[in-house]
């Protein structure tokens, strides 16, 4: 399909959490991102965070929230996780500190790997993320 026009945009990902603004604080500051303007303080059960030039992540309180076994997949697999990248080891290991130091946990380190340098994180609501090193993306013209 080439006509941009007809297929739809994707605006943000909407995280689930217990406790949505510990989970909305941990990727604000992790992501350098701000609060929609209103949701700086309180909380509606939904809080976004707005990324200028970028898809939005928000967040949406739920009463239960089992936490994924990834990588293990049983019982209960990741069914969906954030890639985020830096430009080089030097820059992974430096947001390892700030991910463990914000409340991420470690589940995976392939940092050492010499073809794809990566770390697999729990968010404080155990989401997995990932941050791995690739070159800056391309911007696709249609």
């Amino acid at each position: 399909m080439t006509d941009r026009e007809k297929v739809p945009v994707i605006r943000q990902v909407v995280l689930d959490g217990t406790d949505i603004r510990t989970l909305a604080e941990f990727y604000r500051q992790l992501l350098g991102l701000a609060y929609r303007p209103g949701d700086e303080d309180g909380d509606a059960g939904w809080l976004v965070l707005r990324n200028p030039g970028g898809v939005q992540l928000a967040f949406q309180r739920v009463d239960v929230l089992p936490s994924p076994s990834w990588p293990d997949n049983t019982p209960v697999p990741q069914q969906f996780h954030l890639d985020m990248t830096v430009d080089s080891v030097a820059d992974l290991d430096a947001q390892h500190t700030r991910v463990l130091s914000l409340g991420g946990q470690l589940l995976l380190d392939r940092s050492e790997d010499p073809d794809e340098p990566l770390r697999v994180y729990a968010d404080p609501a155990g989401h997995p993320f990932c941050v791995f090193v690739a070159p800056p993306p391309h911007q696709e013209v249609v």
